[in-house]
């Protein structure tokens, strides 16, 4: 009798790709399934956040004056406010109550129209995602809203709901009972985080900054273990916080003011604006803290960028008219910036945050915002205040100097055996490593662009022309065969080198090595192969965080002019961020197609103006930093090997059919 061969089931059994493979989440499973991309998971405070801020934005529209946190016995927290209360009558579409809506579907809320007419003009909510992101992470939630003359209370557990909208006539007479109002409590379930406790500092920080930038409403926060009561009232506002978290003497008296634009502005909407406070000390560390519509921005962003250059300019402009500034002192942004302390506090229409737990502003139109308002207000200041003006430029100038003779020491150390620069790379006068960046250009036209563009202080251009040379196996000592890959090295200062050795570093030329290429499939292409350089041949670069990817537009959007705002433009990245504007156009009341279109095929097709708008200032472009990650340095390498070995086809292949289905063809 024949014996049947034995089948290996593991080997044959193949993992079938069909139309049921594709999973669709519904509801809230998005968040549970992938809570780290909504909020915080180090503790539960960001979710307990996004309840505080809906309070906070009733009241930053002048609908509450108190709201109270209390920190109950059984972890739970509870935030009640004073405002309108969450609507809880049926929604005319989904046939369902607003308040559960609110609380159990991404993307519902109030706070989608701004402006005239909407329910809320200025708010932190932006995307409708914020409570409902609680409700998912939570064992159990309690909703009250009290308006209308009815109490109406749900309750959830992990975003279901488990008690049904009940409503009653508000006599009074219910424990706690008030007028109008919110009271949510929530337990938060704990395996979504890495700690339970909340952290008592952070919070502490969070509700006083809440009074501070609301001047009038006052803040409890109540812990029932202890009973310890505290409560935040602040009628002096920002100037009054900043004077008891300075850690030094202020040189001058604190600089503080507001502006914000009026219905005939050209630029901006009516109630834009900011209101900030400075002081100068010579000692201790600087205290820097900024919020948008009353959201903390732990990062900052572009409203802080418009606040130093504001501070800055004013001050530039102090030193240029009295003749303060010493021969051969170039003065810089940090000079006047260094010992600066500040709060600051803006309101933005519409503003563009990067990620759900907004903790900086990416909103351009903030640079101007801003610092529209603060260089004319700090330059009549200062000439008002000549002798503090003195005192402050002098501040600067020290600042300056010092900076500038650190820059010197290091040029001595260099020694005379530095390798002659290349001959296409046009150098930035600074030596300044922290303040220095080289862009490594692809093509020679936007090179040329760059050139006339760039900040010639502090950014250098070295333009490649064609694709550089596949390096991953490439034998160290082969490298400068390569043209392009010996001025690269010469221009960064730096030698080639491995993962484990010591290289040395004292010759780095630039804080910042930026990789510009398009933003087309050529221009990836020429970004993966710097990027094989850097991480094969330069990785103590990487670990050290000096190489960066510059994001250049694909898009720019021209707009009409539009009642009394002037025509604009806007620049995308990518096809997600032009549907976004051309959104916000139509809210805007702009007539379809109305606007047109541009796609930049390269970097050469950017003036000079538009390169540096988008692209090498600052304060508006996008740049990556480039880092490991998560992933380790043996896994990023064997992906590597896989995309860029020479006998890895099969290997590629196996990637292109796993992951072929997420690459968008540009034709």
């Amino acid at each position: 009798m024949a014996s049947t061969p034995r089948v290996n089931s593991a080997a044959s059994a193949v993992t079938e790709y069909s139309e049921g493979s594709i999973r669709v989440l519904k509801g809230l499973e998005p968040v549970k399934q992938r809570p780290g991309m909504y909020t915080r998971t180090d503790n539960p405070l960001h979710v307990i956040q996004e309840v505080l801020d809906n309070s906070a934005d009733e009241a930053l529209a002048g609908h509450g004056k108190k709201i109270k946190v209390t920190l109950h016995t059984d972890g739970s927290v509870s935030i009640d406010d004073d405002g309108r209360g969450i609507p809880f009558g049926m929604h005319p579409e989904e046939k369902a109550p607003v308040i559960e809506l609110v609380f159990t579907r991404l993307h519902a809320g109030g706070k989608f129209d701004k402006g005239k007419g909407g329910a809320y003009s200025f708010s932190g909510g932006l995307h409708g995602v914020g409570v409902s992101v609680t409700n998912a992470l939570a064992k159990r939630l309690e909703a009250t809203s009290y308006r209308e003359g009815s109490v109406a209370r749900l309750v959830f557990s992990g975003g279901d709901v488990i008690e049904p909208l009940v409503i009653r006539p508000n006599n009074g007479s219910g424990e706690g009972d008030r007028k109008t109002g919110t009271s949510v409590r929530v337990w938060p379930d704990a395996k979504y985080f890495e700690a339970s406790a909340l952290p008592m500092a952070e919070l502490t920080h969070l509700l006083r900054s809440k009074a501070v930038l609301m001047p009038g409403v006052s803040v409890t926060l109540t812990i029932e273990k202890t009973k310890d009561v505290q409560t935040w009232l602040y009628k002096g506002g920002l100037r009054d916080y900043l004077m008891q978290t300075l850690h030094g003497e202020p040189v001058i008296p604190l600089f503080e003011g507001e502006g914000f634009a009026d219905n005939a502005h050209e630029s901006f909407a009516e109630g834009e604006g900011a209101s900030w406070c400075v002081a100068f000390t010579e000692d201790g560390q600087p205290v820097r803290e900024s919020y948008v519509n009353l959201i903390p921005t732990s990062a900052g962003g572009t409203h802080e960028s418009g606040l130093r250059d504001g501070v800055f300019n004013a001050v530039k402009s102090f030193i240029e008219l009295h003749s303060l500034l010493p021969k051969g002192v170039k003065l810089l942004p940090e000079d006047v910036f260094a010992r600066a302390s500040y709060v600051l506090s803006a309101k933005v229409l519409d503003p563009q945050f990067q990620g759900q737990i907004k903790e900086r502003l990416n909103s351009r139109d903030a640079v101007r915002l801003v610092s529209s308002f603060v260089r004319p207000t700090l330059e009549l200041w200062l000439n008002q205040h000549v002798e503090y003006g003195r005192k402050l430029a002098e501040l600067a100038i020290k600042a300056a100097q010092t900076r500038q003779k650190a820059g010197q020491k290091v040029e001595k150390r260099k020694g005379s055996g530095v390798a002659v620069l290349p001959g296409k790379l046009t150098d930035c006068e600074s030596r300044d490593l922290a303040h220095n960046e080289v862009f490594l250009v692809e093509g020679d036209s936007a090179g040329g662009s760059a050139k006339m563009g760039r900040d010639k202080e502090s950014q250098a251009i070295l333009p490649l022309r064609g694709k550089v040379l596949n390096t991953w196996e490439v034998e160290r000592d082969r490298l400068f065969a390569n043209t392009e890959i010996h001025d690269i090295s010469v221009a960064i200062g730096v030698d080639p080198h491995g993962p484990n050795d010591t290289p040395d570093m004292s010759g780095l030329r630039y804080g910042k090595v930026c990789i510009l290429s398009d933003a087309d499939v050529d221009g990836s292409h020429i970004q993966v192969l710097l990027l094989t350089l850097f991480f094969r041949h330069f990785p103590k670069l990487i670990e050290t965080g000096h190489v960066y990817v510059a994001r250049p537009p694909l898009f720019r959007v021209d707009a009409p002019a539009r009642g009394k705002k002037p025509a604009s433009k806007a620049y995308a990245l990518d096809e997600g961020e032009l549907t976004a504007i051309l959104d916000k156009l139509r809210k805007e009341g702009v007539r379809e197609n109305a606007w047109s279109i541009s796609r930049f095929k390269g970097l050469g097709e950017m003036n000079a103006e538009q390169l540096w708008d988008t692209t090498l200032n600052p304060d508006t472009r996008r740049l990556l930093p480039v880092q490991l990650g998560n992933i380790n340095f043996a896994a990023t390498e064997n992906l590597i090997t896989k995309l860029m070995g020479k006998g890895e086809a099969a290997s590629r292949r196996e990637l292109m059919e796993l992951h072929g289905d997420a690459v968008e063809i540009d034709i």
